[in-house]
């Protein structure tokens, strides 16, 4: 038995194993790694608990103790890899339009992080649960930061009070996700400025 699997209680009481196997932290980090990288090199169709194993060093048990299936791990993983979005420092609306596409274009250059934009683009059409836990709690947080920046904006006077958000964030989003996704090449310096600016020309309260 492993020394983590049990606990002493007063000196010449017997060891007592607690309820379930505590988790690895080690094991986890591992375990997520390896279903990103193999995420990477073929998508979710590539992704399988037996593969994940073997690349990170681990039993299948191992797994399936702490995910029920491939679609659990897959989004467990991509979860870990999303950093947060920069807090909009509030000063301006382009400036934090600006910050936020800049983050999301260095994003691009992971190729984790363009399998998982594909997701978005098509990819994850044939996971539909997975799709919608995705958005749920991966994408929606982040859209909504857009939006905050968006919305404060109307309020200021900065955009047009009859700006419609939504339109305007999928605008700012699919400018970074159709480019990183189709182009080989990084995006280059220059471009969030480039986006944010052309946008507010449209959007600018006249």
């Amino acid at each position: 038995m492993h020394p983590a699997e049990v606990t002493t209680g007063a000196p010449g009481a017997a060891a007592t194993r607690r309820p379930g196997r505590p988790r690895s932290e080690r094991a986890d980090q591992a375990i997520i790694e390896a279903a990103l990288s193999l995420f990477a090199e073929s998508g979710p169709e590539g992704l399988c608990i037996e593969r994940v194993a073997a690349r990170a060093g681990v039993g299948k048990a191992t797994i399936y103790r702490r995910w029920p299936g491939k679609e659990d791990l897959l989004l467990d993983a991509i979860a870990a890899l999303k950093a947060p979005l920069p807090e909009p420092g509030g000063h301006s609306v382009r400036d934090d339009l600006v910050a936020l596409l800049d983050a999301m274009c260095q994003e691009t250059a992971d190729p984790r992080r363009a399998r998982e934009f594909a997701l978005l683009l098509g990819e994850g059409a044939k996971y539909p649960r997975l799709m919608a836990r995705y958005v749920e709690t991966v994408v929606e947080p982040r859209r909504e930061v857009v939006r905050g920046v968006l919305r404060r904006g109307v309020a200021s006077g900065e955009l047009r009070p009859d700006l419609d958000v939504e339109a305007a964030l999928f605008m700012l989003i699919g400018a970074v996700l159709v480019r990183g996704r189709y182009e080989q090449q990084a995006i280059p310096p220059g471009y969030p400025e480039q986006v944010v600016d052309e946008l507010l020309q449209g959007l600018a309260a006249r």
